[in-house]
């Protein structure tokens, strides 16, 4: 039988001392980097665990971690993660990791407070991160995924191309043939899902894909108005315009009014997100809504299943998008 492996044994292979492994694995600051960097690999191919007392050496907390928390957006996933906490008794920690993959003083931050479990929004982790979260045994889930996690990495998304699909059939079968569309950033996995719904769409309509309707953005509001400014100004503008976020869609709704087009009249629009505030602009936002507080509790329950344990059935849910119908699109006035 295979002896477990032991600090003392990871503490022979790194020739370093069984403190100098306790504070690597306690994610104390005073360790040289050289030495981290040994225990940690060592760690990884050992696969050592931590043992887990009767509390499981955690804090009763949830760590949440945006890449940037200024949008409506992220109100609805807090409170989704919030609503899970509350019931299992948990505080929730918000952070703001500055970038696509949190900085590496995040994961000494999140070592040193011993959370029960991470939640990640729009946000990934570098194989390195992966590896020191892992051997503290602390979980971590994706909402929303921005490229591909991986199969190994657990996630929690929505059908974003049934959803940019839902929305430009709808704005088809209102008779619309110029179709524009305001994605995301390029790179970015979920705009590409939704920008191939649109394409879809059109395909099964025999509409042509113009790729001057197409515009990448960055789900913010100012995107949406510059986009929209640079497609109502064409020579053949748009009569429609799907965007990639509701706030987006509030970016082009200033975008028509700076240019005198009317919505629905002139300019017909679809969001993405179903945020509070769409059905609150003048007109009420047809929009696609994604379920992001149900994704939000769907990740943290799935990452405290992992914290106890246990394997959720799935490790990559995409929950259901829904097309909401209201005042912004109509038929068009010119074809």
């Amino acid at each position: 039988m295979t002896e477990p492996v032991t600090i003392a044994k990871i503490a022979e292979a790194a020739g370093v001392s069984v403190p100098t492994v306790s504070k690597v694995l306690n994610g104390r600051a005073d360790v040289a980097e050289g030495t981290r960097a040994r225990v940690e690999e060592l760690i990884r191919v050992h696969g050592y665990r931590r043992r887990k007392g009767p509390g499981g050496g955690r804090s009763a907390l949830i760590d949440l971690v945006f890449h940037e928390l200024d949008s409506a957006w992220a109100i609805e996933v807090v409170r989704g993660v919030e609503n899970v906490a509350r019931e299992e008794g948990l505080s929730v920690v918000l952070t703001e990791s500055g970038g696509q993959t949190p900085r590496d003083d995040w994961v000494d931050a999140v070592l040193a407070r011993r959370p029960t479990a991470v939640v990640l929004v729009f946000s990934d982790l570098a194989a390195e991160q992966r590896t020191r979260l892992s051997a503290r045994g602390i979980p971590f889930v994706v909402v929303d995924p921005a490229g591909d996690p991986g199969p190994d990495m657990p996630a929690v998304g929505s059908a974003n191309w049934s959803g940019g699909l839902a929305a430009t059939r709808h704005l088809v079968e209102l008779g619309h043939r110029r179709i524009a569309v305001i994605g995301g950033p390029r790179e970015v996995l979920c705009s590409k899902a939704r920008i191939d719904g649109y394409t879809s769409a059109l395909d099964a309509a025999g509409i042509a894909v113009d790729p001057a309707l197409i515009r990448h953005g960055d789900f913010h509001v100012e995107s949406g108005r510059h986009r929209g400014r640079e497609l109502l100004t064409l020579d053949d503008p748009p009569t429609a315009v799907f965007a990639g976020s509701d706030l987006q869609a509030m970016g082009l709704y200033e975008a028509a009014r700076e240019l005198g087009v009317r919505i629905p009249e002139d300019l017909s629009v679809v969001g993405y997100d179903d945020l509070p505030v769409a059905r609150w602009v003048g007109p009420p936002l047809t929009t696609v809504r994604q379920p992001l507080t149900e994704m939000a509790e769907e990740a943290t329950r799935m990452a405290l299943i992992l914290a106890r344990g246990g394997r959720p059935a799935n490790l990559r849910l995409d929950l259901a998008t829904a097309l909401i119908v209201r005042g912004s699109t109509a038929p068009p006035l010119r074809g």
